[in-house]
């Protein structure tokens, strides 16, 4: 294997030499450049395995940033991964922001303060589910630009962020040759997908960006992710679900194999239904990477976060990746946080093997593959990966004279070779499900109402010939824009009979639209995801004389990925009136009025003093589009997560304290009949102790008497093991070169082990069974085996407890003359309980 040196480490190294008398107060924390070769990185001259989570720092508060990274830490991570959002930090051109959440200085200080890496994704490009991939609107309007290409004025500007960014971590002394915890940076994203269709300057970009950005600071390794044929400055990485399986490698022989994005989950739009990846198949693909070589693996989300604001590219959901290991509110998600720590632990136990022993692979029959790193000579140093791919039936597998059982779909980790201390599949940590509690306090709404104004051509100040393209339009300040025509109708026009009316008809680019006629509501339609474009058409009463057609166009995010971004339009394209007498009347082309906005985005509405500037009445409860409401609320009691739920409105937006929740959509249904997202996170950070101002604005129509304010708690957890489950991995530990067993270590494989989150103690069990039990965490149910004793066992063990152990054996539940009526089969042991605060004084 060749090593591989940062170009200035040489200069770096007859500096400390000519140096070494010297002793400077600057010079103490100063480490030596990141380098890398075919098997991992190295980090002041120690070779690291390398578990990273992604968490942006925008879709969080400031305030939630130490308890997340202690959370990630806690679960086996040592790196941090973010991308940098330009467009937050530089909203309009020359105008800096990095202040509250956009703060990126200090949320690097914070992953640093917890002795954790960086791994910083620069972009400029990032994609992310993010409002146009990242790029500020203003970057669409500059002369001549191509996005992502070789394109002078695209390139200055790149160039010219880039530097802002990699200077201010400098700066800082934030990368980790300073002394700071960035030890690795990301250029581009994902360019593989569009650069064909930039041909010759796709090629001279990719070379460009890649001699860019080494050349603004060489220390730390640079990648890019999914780009084949990376450049050689640069380590050409793995996004997906299965990276072991579907990467071939980096494009040289001196790169290390690095897994930059392990989808969680998946991120959803609006009208997608649930999607979930299960903490088995996570875990069974970071066993199966690291078996073939790999040595870092980021999971894309660890938290998920919230998309606040306008901050959503199109159609994503407020909510983002909230099946992460950390959901939305920042609570662990079991058992897929605890499975993945406990995958992290076994791998870190067969360290010493994978790094410094030879690799080998053996495969039997289809299914089955034994990979193993040892060092010839050195019984202690050996690790074996034992993978089974059937996906329904388990293997037992015949290694070194002994058998293991080894699980459908799974793999089995053997630090020493011999001792299994995990398994992909068998899962040894708690489970939890998450409970919504309508507030108490926060409740008994007094809602007022307030109707925006329905505009008409003379009242709207931007003229044009033709409804204006939406973005160009609204430049991204707003998701609204007002359009509006008037036009004449002769009486003879119109249809002479009853059951003849003519018919409105709008084509539209996207996303979203609201039409009234006269000052009439007449309907609401849009795009989805996947098709933008929709038609409207509905009847509509027209009267002899002047009419009026007023149009509210809505974005819902500009796209965030392909070719050619800063070509994309939305808004009206065609606006016909069909089933006159004299036949369709074409609107498209008579003189348009608009405006960027709504009224009440303008006051502000959402503010104290913005909200006094107009008369609100008491709510109806008739559901008017296009109106705004309000009211005001206490703080809900304790210290769990807020979430608000929107069920009974339509779509729209929400602010707290002025602060934007984002978008909310509940009439865009899921083929399952559902809105895509239910509850929308309020943080805790927004709220005072009381007199909360929280203002909806509904554009389509719906009632608020039902909107509810709620915390949120993962109090409800579970444990479900089996008599064949093994040893938990917190059993051993590697010491003096040998696999032991950690002293004053439960061992797992005797109990189930539960216990309640923060300082709670278990208040209630909800359910037991020793034998069958079937379903899941908040869902279980017996089976046809069952010990009647199984309830009385769990109360005597946990009631009142912080956490609590219940033994996984036959004689503890078959007692005082209970008969095992199953005996033949190997038996399991769910338990599901409940926390909450202690009654005790």
């Amino acid at each position: 294997m060749g090593l591989h040196l940062a170009p200035s480490f040489l200069f770096t190294l007859f500096l400390a030499i000519a140096l070494s008398n010297v002793v400077l107060a600057d010079d103490i924390n100063i480490n030596p450049p990141v380098i890398y070769d075919a098997r991992s990185l190295i980090i002041n001259g120690s070779r690291q395995l390398l578990f990273s989570g992604s968490i942006h720092y925008p879709r969080t508060q400031p305030e939630m940033w130490p308890g997340l990274i202690e959370k990630a830490k806690a679960g086996g991570l040592n790196v941090i991964q973010t991308y940098v959002f330009w467009n937050v930090h530089e909203p309009v051109e020359g105008q800096f922001n990095f202040a509250g959440n956009a703060d990126l200085v200090r949320f690097i200080k914070c992953i640093h303060e917890h002795g954790l890496w960086v791994n910083l994704r620069v972009g400029p490009y990032i994609a992310a589910e993010w409002n146009h991939g990242g790029f500020p609107y203003w970057l669409r309007e500059v002369a001549n630009i191509t996005f992502r290409s070789y394109n002078e004025p695209f390139m200055y500007h790149m160039r010219r962020y880039s530097e802002m960014i990699i200077n201010m971590m400098k700066n800082e002394k934030l990368f980790f040759p300073q002394g700071g915890p960035i030890i690795m940076a990301q250029i581009e994203n994902e360019y593989g997908a569009v650069q064909a269709t930039y041909r010759e300057d796709g090629a001279k970009y990719i070379q460009w960006a890649a001699e860019m950005a080494v050349g603004l600071y060489r220390d730390i390794p640079w990648v890019m992710c999914k780009q084949p044929n990376a450049p050689s400055l640069v380590i050409e990485t793995c996004n997906g679900r299965h990276c072991a399986d579907t990467f071939k490698g980096p494009n040289g022989p001196d790169k290390p194999t690095l897994w930059t994005e392990n989808w969680t989950a998946q991120y959803r739009a609006f009208g997608d239904p649930s999607s979930q990846r299960s903490a088995e198949d996570l875990a069974f693909s970071v066993a199966n990477f690291f078996a073939k070589n790999g040595t870092f693996v980021n999971y894309y989300m660890y938290y998920g976060g919230t998309n606040y604001g306008r901050t959503s590219s199109s159609f994503v959901t407020t909510r983002y990746y909230d099946e992460a290991p950390l959901d939305e509110y920042g609570l662990l998600r079991e058992p897929k946080w605890g499975h993945l720590r406990d995958v992290h632990r076994a791998l870190r136990l067969s360290k010493k093997a994978l790094f410094w022993g030879q690799m080998s692979s053996k495969r039997i029959g289809k299914y089955v593959e034994i990979v193993t790193y040892e060092k010839p000579g050195d019984a202690s140093m050996c690790a074996a990966f034992l993978i089974n791919n059937h996906t329904k039936l388990p293997k037992t597998i015949n290694f070194r004279g002994l058998s293991y059982y080894v699980p459908s779909k799974s793999i089995s980790i053997l630090p020493d070779c011999k001792t299994v201390v995990f398994n992909s599949q068998t899962i040894i940590a708690q489970h939890s499900s998450r409970n919504f509690v309508p507030s108490r306090k926060a409740s008994n709404f007094k809602w007022e109402s307030y109707r925006e104004t329905i505009p008409t051509y003379n009242d709207l100040p931007i003229k044009d010939t033709i409804p204006r393209e939406l973005y160009q339009l609204t430049k991204d300040a707003s998701d609204y824009a007002w359009y509006s025509t008037s036009f004449l109708i002769d009486r003879r026009d119109l249809p002479m009979r009853p059951d003849i009316i003519p018919v409105l008809e709008v084509q539209n680019n996207g996303h979203a639209m609201v039409a009234f006629v006269n000052g009439e509501f007449i309907g609401f339609a849009h795009g989805t995801l996947d098709q933008k474009k929709f038609s409207l058409q509905r009847p509509v009463n027209l009267r002899p004389g002047l009419n009026h057609i007023t149009l509210l166009g809505m974005t819902i995010g500009i796209q965030n990925s392909g070719a050619h971004m800063e070509k994309r339009w939305a808004g009206p394209d065609a606006v016909l009136i069909k089933g006159l007498n004299t036949g369709t009347l074409d609107l498209t082309e008579t003189n348009w009025g608009h405006e960027v906005g709504i009224s009440g985005e303008k006051i502000p509405l959402f503010l104290e003093e913005g909200s006094r500037k107009v008369q609100w009445s008491q709510d109806t409860g008739l559901g008017n589009s296009v109106t705004w409401y309000k009211t005001h609320f206490k703080a809900p009691e304790g210290n769990n997560p807020v979430a608000i739920t929107m069920d009974s409105m339509n779509k729209g937006m929400i602010w707290v304290n002025g602060n934007s929740i984002g978008r909310y959509w509940s009439s865009f249904l899921t083929p399952r009949g559902r809105p895509s997202q239910t509850e929308y996170h309020i943080p805790r950070e927004f709220l005072k102790p009381k007199n909360n101002l929280l203002v909806v604005f509904e554009e389509v129509g719906g009632t608020p008497e039902n909107i509810t304010i709620m915390t949120v708690n993962r109090d409800t957890i579970c444990s479900v093991i089996s008599e064949v489950t093994p040893p938990s991995v917190k059993t051993w530990e590697r010491k003096e070169n040998e696999l032991r067993k950690v002293l004053l270590v439960e061992d797992m494989k005797t109990g189930a082990r539960l216990t309640c989150p923060d300082d709670k103690v278990i208040v209630d069990v909800e359910f037991a069974s020793f034998g069958d039990p079937i379903g899941a965490c908040g869902v279980f149910s017996l089976g046809t085996c069952h010990s009647p004793n199984s309830m009385s066992v769990v109360l005597e063990r946990c009631l009142g407890k912080h956490s609590c152990t219940i033994p996984l054996a036959r004689e503890a539940f078959y007692l005082a003359g209970n008969i095992d009526t199953c005996p033949e089969i190997f038996k399991s042991l769910a338990v599901q309980v409940r926390c909450g605060k202690s009654s005790m004084p």
